[in-house]
């Protein structure tokens, strides 16, 4: 599989969950369309959206509602589209989405692999690859990036590390679409710098390649510690999304 193949594949994703086609992302003028559901979208997406802008930095797609469709055209035309995903301009679009009991939330870099530097990164520890018979014990809260216990049906595979007997790291992947399994990593705190991470995540993206499938890493572009395990680990930044969520939402979220 190709860097190319990847970004298509990607991109032909990204299209399916906002509601658009794969070539808009390519155009350098903005698109702005209504969201609507979709079963082929991510399956912890909830669709429809409100306002979702993406980018893959030749313009902004934003899959949006109807009700605040112009407000976000004429937003992204006004400003670069980088300049759209950050403050101070964000505050603009903030601004108007609070007067619809509406506010941003989710700021998400996405990682693609780059096939030219791909290599399973060397490990001290004894690995293993796990299936989903070997997780039934293992969701808990320190390995609750590398499974996720509310969507168990959708952990297909991961690669674990063990220090004589005891799992001190995994890398963990869930079936979040058709063609693409996303990547989370735990690793105990005791164990970490000491590549153990990359290690674990490298190993995993070559299985999931091997397996016909697409890897990809997702993290705030505030979590330096995750951005440097993707970077290390062979991946490079692919995509950005912004999301807005209802006030109740958010709160939830900040209990």
């Amino acid at each position: 599989m190709t860097n190319g193949e990847m970004l298509h594949i990607a991109m032909a994703q990204s299209a399916i969950d906002a509601n658009c086609i794969a070539e808009d992302f390519r155009k350098r003028d903005n698109v702005v369309v209504m969201s609507k559901a979709n079963e082929r979208a991510r399956k912890y997406l909830t669709l429809p959206f409100y306002c979702n802008l993406i980018s893959y930095g030749n313009n902004v797609v934003a899959s949006v509602d109807s009700e605040i469709a112009d407000f976000v055209e004429e937003y992204v035309n006004n400003y670069p589209c980088e300049h759209c995903f950050e403050t101070p301009n964000m505050h603009v679009l903030n601004d108007e989405l609070q007067k619809r009991g509406m506010r941003v939330c989710f700021m998400a870099e996405y990682f693609l692999l780059d096939m030219d530097v791909l290599g399973v990164r060397p490990c001290e520890y004894e690995t293993r690859v796990l299936t989903p018979a070997d997780f039934g014990e293992r969701y808990l809260p320190q390995w609750g990036n590398a499974l996720c216990e509310s969507r168990k049906h959708l952990d297909v595979l991961a690669v674990a590390a063990f220090d004589k007997g005891n799992m001190i790291g995994m890398a963990g992947c869930s079936a979040d679409c058709e063609n693409m399994w996303q990547i989370g990593v735990d690793v105990l705190p005791e164990h970490r710098q000491k590549g153990l991470g990359s290690a674990l995540t490298s190993r995993l993206a070559a299985e999931i390649i091997d397996r016909g499938k697409v890897p990809f890493y997702c993290c705030a572009w505030s979590n330096i510690r995750s951005v440097r395990n993707a970077i290390k680990s062979g991946f490079r930044p692919a995509w950005v999304e912004m999301t807005a969520k209802s006030y109740e939402f958010i709160d939830k979220i900040n209990l």
